[in-house]
C-alpha cells in the first residue's frame, strides 16, 4: 500500500481491518463492510480471491506477534480506524489422546494472540475517535463438540476476552461482540467435513432450518455490530447457526 492512497480516503469514510479476510468468512465479511461503505484493510497469510479487496490487503502471518503489531501500527497512523473484526482462526481436529502440544501453541497465537495485539494497536485510535467497534469470530464449538479441544479453547477466550474489553471500553464509546458461526460452508468445514462422509451428512441433517450456513450469514451479523446504531449492544455472542444451538 502507498502513503498515497491514505490520502486518497475521504476524511469521514470510517475504516475497517478485517483479519483473514482474504477468503471464506472472512472474505464475505469484508465484502459485506465496504458495501456498507467502509475502506476495508484485510490482513491475511494469503492474498484475497476478491479483486475488490487486493487494493488495500496485507499478506502477512497473523501468529507472528511482533509483525502483527507492527502492521496494526502503521495501518492506525495512516487510517482513521473505527472496526476491527478479529476473524482469523485455523482448526485442528483431533481427539483428546491425539491433541498435540504444537499445535494448541499454533492455534492459541493465531486465533489468540492476534486478536489481543491488533486490538491493542487499535485502540488509541479508536478512543480518539471517541467510538469504535470490535467484533471477534468465535464459534458455536465453545458449548462442546467432539475433535475441537484446542479450537473451542481458543474461541472460549475469545468470548471471556471481548467480555472483558466490553466492561473496560464502554465508556469509549467502544462495543465489544462475538458471532459464533454454526456450520458454515467454507472450503474449512468441507476440508474437516467431507461432502460425501456419514459426519458431514448427520451434521447438515440436524440443522433446523434444513440447509448449510453460508458465509454472507456470518457478514449480516458483524455488519449488524459494527453499525453506528448499535451503540448500546457490547459484550454479547450471537449464535449465527441456523437454530443447531436451540435445546
Amino acid at each position: 500500500m502507498s502513503p498515497d492512497s491514505a490520502q486518497n480516503t475521504p476524511v469521514h469514510q470510517p475504516c475497517a481491518v478485517v483479519t483473514g479476510g482474504a477468503r471464506n468468512i472472512g472474505q464475505a465479511i469484508a465484502l459485506r463492510l465496504r458495501q456498507d461503505g467502509y475502506r476495508v484493510i484485510v490482513a491475511d497469510i494469503v492474498a484475497p480471491e476478491a479483486d475488490a479487496l487486493k487494493a488495500d490487503a496485507h499478506q502477512i502471518d497473523l501468529s507472528d506477534a511482533e509483525a502483527t503489531h507492527e502492521l496494526m501500527v502503521d495501518i492506525a497512523g495512516r487510517y482513521p480506524v473505527s472496526r476491527l473484526v478479529n476473524n482469523v482462526g485455523v482448526v485442528a481436529p483431533a481427539s483428546l489422546e491425539e491433541t498435540r502440544l504444537a499445535d494448541f501453541d499454533h492455534l492459541m497465537h493465531l486465533n489468540v494472540r492476534s486478536a489481543l495485539v491488533c486490538t491493542q494497536a487499535l485502540l488509541p485510535g479508536m478512543k480518539a475517535l471517541g467510538m469504535g467497534r470490535i467484533v471477534l469470530n468465535t464459534s458455536r464449538v465453545v458449548l462442546g463438540k467432539e475433535e475441537r479441544t484446542i479450537y473451542s479453547a481458543t474461541k472460549g477466550a475469545l468470548q471471556s476476552m471481548a467480555r472483558t474489553w466490553a466492561l473496560e471500553l464502554a465508556e469509549h464509546g467502544i462495543t465489544v461482540n462475538c458471532v459464533a458461526p454454526g456450520p458454515i460452508a467454507t472450503s474449512a468445514f468441507w476440508q474437516n467435513n467431507p461432502r460425501d462422509s456419514e459426519r458431514a451428512r448427520r451434521i447438515i441433517d440436524n440443522i433446523p432450518v434444513r440447509r448449510m450456513g453460508q458465509p454472507d450469514d456470518v457478514a449480516q451479523a458483524v455488519s449488524f455490530y459494527c453499525d453506528d446504531r448499535s451503540g448500546f449492544v457490547t459484550g454479547q455472542t450471537l449464535f449465527v447457526c441456523g437454530g443447531v444451538t436451540v435445546g
